[in-house]
């Protein structure tokens, strides 16, 4: 059966990050899953992430970014978007989808574009705790906007964000019902981004790890996400302190060393914190200083204005900084367990569902 033949038809655009796709993806398995049909739009980065995407069909849009001080770039970008805008027009008139469904980042920006040339419904979901750029641009001309974190920066006078927070994968989701064990024995310690660049976790959280007190380091069992290039070296730093460790670029199984971890380390990223309040998990966030309008720091704050994460700006990172910090934590498990709580006091498990009732709301 073809994307046009039968039933309400949702089209979510969304940006080539894993930031951007994953809510996306989230969103379209909740509208499937009630009775919905969903095209996505996105563009060759994205589609990368896509390979479980529940879509009946896929659309490839032009799209670009560009700074305004180039006049040239603007111009080149300007075009590209156009086009993005008359292939959106096009498919859409073939298509006739009952809501267009933004997530950020520029792909989504033509579909948005035409969608509302033709006057249909559309929504725009925020990950971050700051509105995105090409959100922002749309915020005050789209049907209703939905937003990950209970204050929204940079959105625009006028513009009302409905809280509906990140839509997680199902395997995350089922973390909400997994309660949290304080460390006993055993004390399981999880670090997270350090494979996407972060040589300031990959190797600075070893090395601190060092200096912890001997209790403290015989107990431990740390699972580290690190650069390649970071291995090696990661590897040597824990067997020296007599630390059990597994230090790999990337874990696939996250969902199953959430539900064992007792804290987690990791950037700030729009994603990790809201799956961190869903585990109901203690952390310590070290949101990336050259993040777009510094929204790590704005995410950061849903965990930290509650007490269940401590935050490290990257400027007052150090080996021993972060010592100090992890031997207290660490010493303190009822700690532990009063901030795991407090995370699961902010999380929002269920807002795929959310978004799906809002996008509903305005296809009707």
């Amino acid at each position: 059966m073809s994307a046009s033949e039968s039933g309400k038809l949702a089209v979510v655009a969304a940006g080539g990050t894993g930031g951007h796709m994953f809510p996306a993806e989230a969103l379209a398995r909740a509208l499937t899953d009630r009775g919905w049909r969903v095209v996505l739009a996105t563009d060759a980065r994205g589609d990368q992430f896509a390979h479980s995407f529940p879509a009946v069909e896929r659309i490839a849009l032009n799209a670009a970014t560009f700074k305004t001080t180039d006049p040239i770039g603007a111009i080149r970008g300007g075009i590209k978007i156009a086009q993005g805008v008359m292939q959106a027009r096009k498919a859409f008139k073939r298509l006739n989808p009952a809501v267009v469904v933004g997530f950020g980042g520029y792909p989504s920006l033509p579909a948005l574009l035409a969608a509302m040339s033709q006057h249909r419904p559309t929504v725009i979901h925020e990950q971050n705790a700051v509105l995105g750029r090409v959100n922002r641009l749309l915020a005050s001309r789209v049907s209703a906007v939905a937003c990950a974190f209970p204050t929204l920066e940079k959105k625009p006078a006028g513009v009302t964000a409905e809280v509906v927070g990140n839509p997680v994968r199902p395997d995350i989701q089922a973390l909400a019902q997994h309660a949290y064990q304080a460390p006993d024995r055993n004390i399981r310690m999880l670090v997270t981004g350090g494979s996407q660049g972060a040589r300031m976790l990959s190797e600075t959280v070893p090395a601190a790890v060092a200096q912890l007190a001997e209790n403290i380091r015989e107990r431990l069992i740390v699972e580290q996400q690190s650069r390649p290039e970071s291995l090696d070296t990661a590897r040597a730093i824990y067997a020296d302190a007599m630390v059990q460790a597994q230090v790999a670029p990337f874990f696939r199984d996250m969902a199953s060393r959430l539900a064992e971890a007792h804290l987690v380390v990791g950037r700030a990223g729009a994603s990790t914190v809201s799956e961190l309040a869903v585990a109901g998990l203690p952390s310590v966030l070290i949101p990336l200083k050259i993040a777009m309008d510094d929204h790590q720091t704005f995410n950061a704050k849903l965990l930290s204005d509650v007490g269940a994460a401590e935050v490290l700006p990257e400027d007052e990172v150090s080996v021993d900084a972060l010592a100090n910090l992890l031997q207290r934590l660490l010493s303190d498990p009822e700690g532990l367990a009063r901030r795991a709580a407090a995370a699961r006091g902010v999380g929002m498990p269920d807002g795929a569902e959310r978004l799906a009732d809002l996008v509903e709301k305005v296809a009707a």
